[in-house]
């Protein structure tokens, strides 16, 4: 005869109320957290204007029917669009990741926290637009700031021991959970209706890697995040409105994530909730290229000039890499899309070598038709090594290494050409900011008329000036 199950409804899973604690209560002080959450903005806007160049993007993007335009909507930055903060979310996110371009952080699990400006940014302005028209003060862009310091600390936390990637889940997962954290705050939700919202997140149906990895790597990768932080904008929004939370959802036996989805096995912790991710987060400065593969491509434009002549010459290229980038991006055989070509550290290190760069034009059929780069990506291989593996997960270092070396048929070689840290690193912040400032001045050109741009980089790159205003100004920057 079976027990029979308790039916007391037990006390929030610990995970619940850590997050929901941290949100609605952990101050943030962290100027260079700050400072570093505008580099972000400002970066991951402008990832969003370049994605507006590419139809396959742009075909997404809109109200659902033709036309609609929502009063007090939230507005899309680079376009006319003015809808709903659901849909508007998922816009945003969607311009925002459709390149592969904006931040990223490594760890047990792989992300890419600013994928959760799609729902803060577009809660934010629509919630700073009903306001004004009800004769109420607008959120200031401080807000906006803080939100996204804690969405990135929710999601990178969270990932530095889980590995959700292990068990065929897609870090997307992590994006709905932080979103709806941080937009239930801004709806001003209560601490236990907070806990209600998050518990709806990790309820919620989950997506599967498949879209990522060969054979059906796909451009849902792209929009996947625009997908998950709209969701959390839906699930606030109903948790808001009194919708019941799962207090077990986590731990519950059987039927709770953990069980289901997890093997068993209950998340771990490095550290506390502060402002640790977004003070050491990654911006993609140099390539819009999958992160493990940075340093590979650094690597390879120094090799250009040693190579660009003698290509036929040459007999194999050894990458030297991580354990990470081994599971996730070495890639043999055809290669089908542009998404398929941004998660091959072969094609990426090939068009280094070759071209000199590596633009999101080169993931292009026009480009890859180039006979070269298949020549060449057949002739490279991966190897790991133990170190660089063991310092990809080290809190103090956090390094993501690589090393290409070229051999030559007449049995000369190149030197090995390493590089450990990329660009977009924290060790490399002095020399990274300049170019992350150039290269969002780049993509505000893509867009705007020069006054325009004049009038945006003012604004956006004075950090107290930036704090103090209202969302809604803010985003009219960006009208189209």
């Amino acid at each position: 005869m079976s027990a029979s199950i308790s039916n007391v409804r037990p006390d929030p899973d610990q995970v619940l109320v850590d997050i929901a604690r941290y949100v609605d209560a952990y101050p943030i002080d962290s100027q260079e957290a700050l400072t570093t959450a505008r580099n972000c903005l400002i970066d991951t806007l402008g990832c969003g204007l370049e994605a507006l160049s590419y139809p396959a993007c742009t075909k997404l993007m809109g109200p659902i029917v033709p036309g609609t335009v929502v009063p007090n909507g939230a507005k899309v930055p680079g376009t006319q669009f003015q809808l709903d903060p659901v849909l508007a979310a998922f816009n945003i996110g969607c311009m925002i990741r459709w390149l592969d371009f904006n931040d990223t952080w490594l760890a047990a699990e792989w992300g890419h926290p600013s994928d959760n400006l799609g729902g803060i940014l577009a809660v934010a302005d629509w919630l700073s637009r009903s306001r004004v028209a009800a004769g109420k003060s607008p959120l200031t862009m401080r807000a906006v700031l803080e939100g996204m310091i804690k969405a990135h600390e929710i999601q990178g936390v969270l990932a530095i021991e889980n590995s959700f990637n292990r068990v065929g889940l897609d870090h997307v997962v992590l994006v709905k959970v932080a979103s709806t954290a941080i937009v239930a705050k801004l709806l001003g939700l209560s601490f236990d209706e907070i806990i209600n919202a998050v518990s709806l997140a990790w309820v919620d149906g989950q997506s599967l890697r498949t879209y990522r990895h060969a054979p059906n790597t796909g451009s849902r990768k792209s929009w996947a995040a625009g997908d998950a932080t709209s969701r959390a904008v839906r699930l606030a929004l109903m948790a808001q409105k009194g919708e019941m939370g799962y207090p077990s959802v986590l731990t519950a036996k059987t039927w709770g994530f953990y069980d289901v989805l997890f093997k068993g096995q209950p998340f771990k912790f490095q550290r506390p909730y502060g402002s640790y991710v977004m003070e050491n987060v990654l911006f993609k400065i140099s390539f819009p290229a999958e992160f493990h593969a940075q340093t590979a491509v650094e690597c390879a434009l120094k090799l250009h000039p040693l190579v660009k002549d003698r290509l036929d010459q040459i007999e194999k290229v050894i990458i030297t890499t991580h354990e990470s980038a081994i599971r996730i991006i070495d890639k043999k055989g055809p290669l089908n899309n542009p998404a398929d070509r941004d998660h091959c550290i072969q094609y990426m290190a090939a068009i280094g070598m070759i071209f000199c760069r590596l633009t999101a034009a080169d993931y292009e059929d026009t480009v890859a038709s180039d006979p070269r780069i298949d020549t060449l990506r057949d002739k490279m291989s991966c190897v790991e090594n133990a170190r660089y593996s063991k310092e990809y997960h080290d809190p103090d270092k956090r390094s993501i290494a690589n090393a290409l070396q070229v051999f030559f048929k007449d049995g000369s070689k190149t030197d090995l050409v390493a590089v450990e840290y990329p660009i977009g690193h924290r060790r490399r912040r002095a020399e990274g900011i300049p170019q992350l400032e150039a290269k969002f001045r780049t993509n505000l050109a893509r867009r705007f008329p020069a006054k325009q741009q004049q009038a945006i980089l003012a604004l956006a790159l004075d950090q107290s000036r930036l704090e103090n205003t209202p969302v809604n100004e803010f985003v009219d920057l960006f009208v189209i």
